[in-house]
């Protein structure tokens, strides 16, 4: 297991990129795309051989209006593919909130467990994750991706709230913390872009940050474009470069080459 460290700049050590793959039917990007552990696992290799780092295996959409599924059905989506990919040397993120699904992630040997809700949704996921030896990446949930975004400046309840998990989470025992500022949960487009613009701010927290805005709703509403999620791979990568010299510790996207190519380009200046 790494160290996770916050003081190194990204120029210096490199944002870690983190591919995304949904094994999902109804994800809002590439749903129904991977849904067998065949393909899933392909996927994987893919991402990895462009430049991911970790691969962060997600079982049910938390799009907005996606639909809830059962513990088992979640578990019986990521289970297997889990396996497959830790068995190839591949680290492995869960996105779950459910600790009954982190849990049997943690054993099939999963690293990472990224719980968009920060611990919210499951109160039993704290203590799972704290049990083992894994990371816990606890985003600012506010209530999800229907919620209806509060009116005016966003940034300050972020960071205060963030930092109100992270406290829960070291009470809780937990080591090893990264936190995501959510965005696109119950935000603003203008408000995403002012989080984005804040994230010195959030890095003063102390733990380091993971940058979850790949191909993100508010991309489009910013390029007149609300239909094609691919379309926002450009724009993406913009943002995982601003992300990268603002020093966050990684970049969750779902088109890796052209963020890997960003954070080259840091590199060589």
């Amino acid at each position: 297991m790494e160290t996770l460290e916050v003081s190194t700049s990204s120029r210096r050590r490199g944002a870690r990129i983190v591919g995304v793959l949904n094994v999902t039917p109804d994800s809002f990007s590439d749903g129904g795309r991977f849904t067998t552990v065949e393909r899933a696992e392909q996927h994987a290799l893919q991402l990895v051989a462009c430049g991911a780092h970790i691969i962060d295996v997600g079982g049910e959409s938390t799009r907005p209006g996606a639909s809830t599924v059962s513990a088992e059905e979640e578990l019986r989506r990521v289970r297997h593919v889990i396996e497959r990919l830790v068995r190839r040397g591949i680290r492995v993120s869960v996105d779950t909130r459910r600790s009954e699904v982190a849990l049997a992630a943690l054993a099939e040997g999963a690293e990472f467990i990224n719980d968009v809700s920060g611990g919210l949704c499951d109160p039993r996921m704290l203590g799972v994750v704290a049990e083992s030896n894994a990371t816990f990446i606890a985003s600012h949930w506010a209530g999800g991706a229907d919620s209806p975004p509060p009116p005016g400046s966003i940034l300050a309840s972020v960071v205060d709230d963030l930092g109100q998990r992270l406290e829960s989470c070291r009470e809780a025992g937990l080591e090893r913390v990264i936190l995501d500022p959510g965005l696109g949960f119950g935000k603003s487009a203008p408000q995403n872009w002012e989080i984005i613009g804040g994230l010195g701010e959030l890095r003063s927290l102390g733990a380091p940050i993971l940058l979850g805005h790949s191909r993100k709703r508010f991309l489009g509403a910013t390029l007149g474009d609300l239909d094609s999620p691919a379309s926002r791979d450009v724009m993406t990568a913009a943002i995982s470069l601003i992300g990268a010299e603002a020093g966050v510790w990684g970049l969750r996207v779902h088109q890796v080459e052209y963020t890997r190519d960003v954070l080259r380009s840091l590199v060589s200046h």
